[in-house]
């Protein structure tokens, strides 16, 4: 008959300690995967709300963690007939509580002509008469204001540099004019578009670039809400819906409003960013079209049909606006910028989000690429007149 040592029992003894502790561990993490009430959504290893995925039944708590900041907008716009007889019109859209004092986000086509705008909570508060502050001269985008307001709900804004194609989302707005919020869900499934919106009376139209492009349903009703991550996040502004195909909405970055965002807040003044270039987004067919090095960046060419920030409608060719931060900073024609304040340019994160992101007076530094050598430069940005 054989013995055991009490080494081997003492071995024998922590495995099936090991054992038990492993059961119980697996036990919990089933537990706390499939049960919606001890674990809403889950990070994959980072920080950034981007990497956050949604559970199946977690869509829900976060449209509930966010809804709470999302408004409905009632405008009352008053036109003349031919005949000379005075009209009232209504229309309806939705904005988002930006800071606990009232500022709230929205988009200028919702409010586009309005002479009085109405503003009512979540919880059906109503606030009348509400000041709009004013709109982005380049995007679609408006701001208002409630007054003397103190202890709303404001979103938390997350990082629309570091989203990704089939990163899943929700869309949250006013249920064309129902004053209860919608949620839609869907995918991210491109970034760095470009669409032509019209106002809401078709009025006037407005080209829009750098988009979000997604197939959460985005129309009428929840245009200026915002767009959700699975941190519940705001990632982007709800604005348009293509014409030219079926369940494909597009989001403006929330990072075009942050610069112009963060100096409101700041002074109460709105002032939009700008650092006074014209340039051409580079990719693979415009470095073989003009025998570019990279592949990536803006490209300063002097030439009207380029892109601009700042300055639109010089006479001059030169993509350097006239006494611009831009020719302050010693930016040349023919040079080649490939990040600003340390980010890249490339499809997702274009020239002009990157300076939307900073405020008026920030100075920014400029890595550009000239005659096949890097050189860095620094510059003031100033208002966008």
């Amino acid at each position: 008959m054989n013995e055991t040592s009490p080494q081997k029992s003492k071995v024998n003894i922590l495995a099936i300690i090991a054992i038990i502790l492993a059961l119980g561990c697996l036990g919990f993490n089933i537990y706390t995967y499939f049960n919606p009430k001890s674990n809403t959504y889950y990070y994959n290893n980072g920080a950034d709300g981007n990497s956050a995925n949604f559970l199946e039944t977690s869509i829900a708590a976060v449209a509930d963690q966010v809804s709470p900041s999302v408004v409905s907008i009632v405008t009352e716009i008053r036109t003349t007939s031919w005949y000379g007889q005075a009209q009232t019109s209504s229309a309806a859209g939705t904005g988002m509580i930006v800071s606990e004092n009232g500022y709230i986000l929205t988009n200028k086509h919702v409010v586009d002509g309005a002479s009085n705008i109405d503003v009512i909570l979540s919880d059906g508060t109503t606030y009348e008469n509400v000041e709009l502050i004013g709109t982005d001269p380049l995007n679609d985008i408006a701001y208002l204001k409630i007054a003397d307001a103190s202890n709303l709900p404001a979103v938390k804004l997350g990082n629309s540099d570091t989203i990704s194609v089939g990163e899943e989302v929700i869309a949250i707005g006013n249920a064309l004019g129902v004053f209860q919020n919608t949620v839609t869900a869907g995918i991210i499934s491109g970034f760095g578009r470009t669409i032509t919106a019209s106002s809401s009376d078709y009025s006037s139209q407005e080209t829009l670039t750098d988009l979000i492009q997604t197939d959460a349903s985005i129309n009428a009703g929840n245009s200026g809400g915002p767009l959700v991550n699975a941190a519940g996040e705001v990632i982007g502004i709800n604005s348009a819906v293509s014409a030219s195909g079926e369940n494909i909405g597009f989001a403006i970055p929330i990072g075009a409003v942050k610069g112009t965002l963060n100096y409101l807040l700041k002074t109460g003044e709105l002032k939009r960013p700008y650092l006074g270039v014209r340039y051409i987004n580079i990719d693979k067919s415009v470095a073989e079209e003009y025998g570019l090095s990279v592949t990536s960046g803006a490209y300063l060419r002097p030439t009207s049909s380029s892109s601009a920030i700042g300055g639109v409608g010089s006479a001059s060719n030169s993509a350097i606006i006239s006494d611009s931060p831009a020719e302050k900073a010693g930016l040349e024609d023919g040079d080649i910028i490939l990040a600003l304040a340390g980010t890249k340019i490339d499809g997702l994160r274009s020239l002009s989000v990157l300076i939307d992101e900073h405020s008026v007076g920030e100075t920014v530094s400029i890595l550009v690429l000239r005659n096949g050598k890097e050189l860095t430069l620094n510059a003031i940005l100033e208002a966008y007149e």
